[in-house]
C-alpha cells in the first residue's frame, strides 16, 4: 500500500488541520501514520506538565486509532520544537519506518514557531529518507522511492503578520467530517486549555468553522482542507502529485505554481 505520514507540533494539530485528507486516503487503501514531534505537556493551566505529557500520550494513541493510523511517540516537550540535527535525525527515524510517499505537515509560515520548527523537521526528515550518510536515530534504513511533501493551511489560513494564505488545492472533507470530529474529541484535555489561553467556546466547533473557512475559500465544499505542494527538488519527480492523484474527484484547484 502506499503511504502517507502526517507531522505536526502537538497532540489535536493533525485533528484539526490535517485529519479529513488523511481519513480519505485511509478509505483508498493508504497506510496512514501519525506522528506529534511535541508532547503537550505545557497545554494546561490546571496539571502539571508530567502529568499533561501523560494525558495528552494517551489522547494522541486513541485519536489516532479514530483515523487508522500507525502512531509515533513525540521527540520533545511543548516550546521545545528546535531545528538542531539531532531532532532531524529522529524525524527522519519515522519517515524512514513509515516508507511514505506523502508527507504532511504544517505551514512554513504559522502563527507559532512550535508549528514552524516541525514544519522545517519534517522537510528535513523527508529530504533524507535516501540520504545514507544522515544516520537517524534510532537507525533506520533509508529508502529511494520518492517523497513528496505538502503543507496545510495556518491556523486561521492567514500568516502571522495578516496576509490571506490561498491553498494550490482544496479537499473536500464534508464527508469526514464526523469522524474527524471524532478524532478531535479525543483531546478532551485541551477543551479547558482552549477555553482560556485561545478563547475558544468549543474546541471542536472551532475546528469545523475553520473547516467551512476553508470549503467557503474553495468556492465548491461546505467543508474542506487546503494544501500546498512543495517544490520538488529533492524529494521527488516535478510531475510527482501523488495526493492530487489519490483524490483526484474531491479535489477543487486553487491557485497553481507559475
Amino acid at each position: 500500500m502506499p503511504s502517507v505520514l502526517a507531522v505536526a507540533a502537538h497532540p489535536d494539530d493533525i485533528e484539526f488541520l490535517y485529519a479529513g485528507t488523511m481519513l480519505l486516503l485511509g478509505q483508498r487503501g493508504w497506510d496512514v501514520h501519525y506522528m506529534n514531534v511535541a508532547d503537550g505537556s505545557r497545554g494546561s493551566t490546571t496539571m502539571g506538565p508530567q502529568e499533561c505529557a501523560a494525558t495528552r500520550l494517551e489522547e494522541a494513541k486513541q485519536a489516532a486509532k479514530v483515523l487508522g493510523a500507525t502512531f509515533y511517540p513525540p521527540i520533545c516537550a511543548d516550546m521545545e520544537v528546535a531545528y538542531t540535527t539531532e531532532n532531524i535525525q529522529k524525524v527522519a527515524a519515522v519517515v524512514r519506518q513509515s516508507k511514505a510517499s506523502i508527507v504532511l505537515t504544517h505551514s512554513p509560515i504559522d502563527y507559532m514557531e512550535d508549528h514552524e520548527n516541525a514544519c522545517r523537521l519534517a522537510v528535513s526528515a523527508a529530504f533524507a529518507h535516501g540520504m545514507p550518510n544522515l544516520e537517524s536515530i534510532p537507525p533506520t534504513p533509508v529508502y529511494m522511492d520518492p517523497v513528496t511533501v505538502y503543507h496545510a493551511q495556518p491556523v486561521g489560513c492567514r500568516q502571522p503578520t495578516g496576509e490571506l494564505v490561498t491553498p494550490h488545492f482544496y479537499v473536500d472533507t464534508g464527508a469526514v467530517m464526523e469522524q474527524k470530529a471524532e478524532s478531535l474529541a479525543c483531546h478532551a484535555s485541551q477543551k479547558q486549555w482552549l477555553d482560556e489561553s485561545q478563547g475558544m467556546d468549543s474546541y471542536i466547533e472551532a475546528m469545523r468553522d475553520l473547516s467551512r473557512m476553508v470549503g467557503q475559500m474553495s468556492g465548491q465544499y461546505e467543508h474542506a482542507e487546503g494544501w500546498r505542494r512543495r517544490e520538488h527538488w529533492g524529494f521527488c519527480g516535478p510531475d510527482d502529485d501523488p495526493l492530487r492523484a489519490a483524490l483526484v474527484d474531491q479535489i477543487a484547484e486553487g491557485t497553481k505554481n507559475l
